[in-house]
């Protein structure tokens, strides 16, 4: 948090060595106090990395947005935007590199959305199928070396992902869009790079139990021995995935509307290895409150979403995947954390098909120029809720599955960690709830996989120019099972 409210102050500076470079190209003086908000010409927004998720850590690099707004009689969209990062998260040591251009205006009558991404997650966490399901009944991620000699990360593989994409839009008709695109995607896949504990015969493990029962098996090892994962597919793969479909877009403001609708509905399928075809449906509506605040009207903002996988099977490199034809954010994946339903932890729902809600209200409390900028701050309150309505490969971890090297886990070390740290007394006491309870080493349960998700939340938000919008979002999930404690999220950009 500290980092972020730093980074907010930072905002100040960044922004002023713009304005000398966009006073010249708007050749304008100040606007009177009476005429309308307009930006012109160049717009540069640079600040340290400061997001932070319960996943990840914290993050340290760069990132920006530079706007391009010509004469202003588009703004507040601008004609050309290009935003860019480099950053390293200190917990899941996760390092992305990303570069994206996006503009209505490049080519006549057509939109263009293109990105390249490289991703590397040494610690990449791995819960299993079918969210609710897989039971998590162990924090045992949150403490991968107790220094006892053991090495808990039973929920961890490694994962580095290469992304290269381009969509386009073109009008049929006014507010009606056709949409096509083309995504390339490398994928490199196995354990987790890390120091791990050696044993007896000098081979890394990451689980370990007693002396006398030593494991190397994590659960993502567990799946692919149930054959849940292939061998064919273990180690990543190659997808090259085709989209069309239809867009609708009546919104007044692209980064934060306050009235209209967006709708998409397209295919996506695979080419490449594993072929599939994915059908994926989203309706958002904005919807201006007459409540006439010197900020701003409200807005209430919902979002439906259904996407499910109609022919082939997803490889597991693929399963997390969120198609979406304009990226509003470098990651869009997983059903969890800040892409879908807030609250969970990232990527903890992993099926071939999925639909679920986001509702929000949207509030200004205050705006206010600053360095030749125009800034809001504002809350938005939120429900996120969802259902599984396609399972992945069900028929192969139906029904009940224990491990028995959990069950029999030596948890003594574990128990001494968490009896000396008293920051860890909330662990503590689930963990002794579990242990009392007769943990049987659990950790598949059909008959969860239908349960209703729900969270809630509220965040804040800093905007510049309407476009350039920092975000900090606090969410709690009430299934039980999925709860994450208090989930917080700090990025840029609304939801949705």
């Amino acid at each position: 948090m500290k980092r972020f409210l730093t980074c907010v102050l930072l905002l100040g500076v960044c922004i002023f060595s713009a304005r000398a470079q966009e006073e010249v190209a708007a050749g304008q003086e100040e606007p009177a106090k009476e005429q309308k908000e307009m930006k012109k010409g160049w717009s540069f927004g640079v600040l340290p990395t400061a997001t932070y998720s319960v996943d990840n850590g914290f993050q340290a690099g760069l990132f920006g947005d530079i706007y391009y707004y010509g004469d202003g009689s588009t703004y507040p969209d601008p004609l050309h935007k290009i935003s860019w990062e480099g950053s390293y998260f200190t917990h899941s040591q996760r390092m992305r590199f990303y570069l994206a251009y996006d503009s209505k205006y490049l080519i006549p009558g057509m939109r263009v959305n293109a990105s390249a991404t490289y991703v590397r997650d040494p610690l990449y966490t791995f819960w299993g199928f079918n969210g609710p399901a897989s039971v998590q009944d162990y924090d045992i991620w949150s403490n991968r070396n107790t220094g006892a000699g053991q090495n808990l990360n039973y929920y961890g593989m490694s994962r580095d992902m290469l992304r290269i994409l381009a969509n386009f839009q073109g009008q049929i008709v006014p507010h009606l869009n056709w949409a096509a695109g083309i995504n390339f995607w490398r994928w490199w896949m196995g354990s987790m790079r890390d120091n791990g504990v050696k044993d007896a015969d000098g081979n890394k493990q990451y689980y370990l139990g007693s002396n006398n029962n030593p494991s190397a098996l994590t659960l993502y090892d567990k799946y692919i021995a149930l054959g849940a994962i292939h061998e064919d597919e273990k180690n990543g793969g190659l997808a090259l995935e085709l989209n069309a479909g239809l867009v609708y877009d009546t919104r007044d403001i692209e980064a934060a509307p306050s009235k209209g609708i967006w709708a998409e509905a397209y295919l996506n399928g695979n080419v490449l290895q594993h072929q599939y075809l994915k059908a994926c449906v989203y309706f958002r509506h904005y919807i201006d409150i007459p409540i006439h605040i010197p900020a701003g009207d409200p807005v209430f903002a919902y979002r439906l979403a259904w996407q499910q996988t109609l022919l082939g099977e997803t490889p597991i490199y693929m399963i997390q995947n969120v198609p979406l034809l304009v990226q509003r954010n470098m990651i869009s994946e997983g059903f969890g954390s800040s892409n879908t339903i807030r609250g969970l932890r990232e990527n903890r729902i992993l099926a071939e098909g999925m639909a679920w809600v986001n509702t929000e209200l949207r509030v200004k409390l205050v705006n206010f120029k600053l360095f030749n900028q125009y800034f809001y701050i504002a809350v938005n309150p939120f429900f996120d809720g969802g259902i599984i309505t396609k399972p992945y490969r069900a028929d192969v971890i139906n029904g009940i599955i224990t491990d028995d090297n959990l069950k029999n886990f030596d948890f003594t070390a574990y128990e001494n960690y968490l009896a000396s740290n008293p920051k860890e007394a909330k662990t503590k006491e689930r963990f002794e709830a579990l242990h009392n309870a007769d943990y049987n080493g659990t950790i598949y349960d059909e008959s969860k996989m239908k349960q209703f998700i729900y969270s809630a939340g509220a965040g804040l938000k800093i905007a510049m120019n309407q476009n350039f919008i920092i975000s900090a979002e606090f969410a709690k999930c009430f299934t039980k099972g999925l709860d994450a404690g208090l989930w917080i999220g700090i990025g840029i950009n609304y939801q949705f």
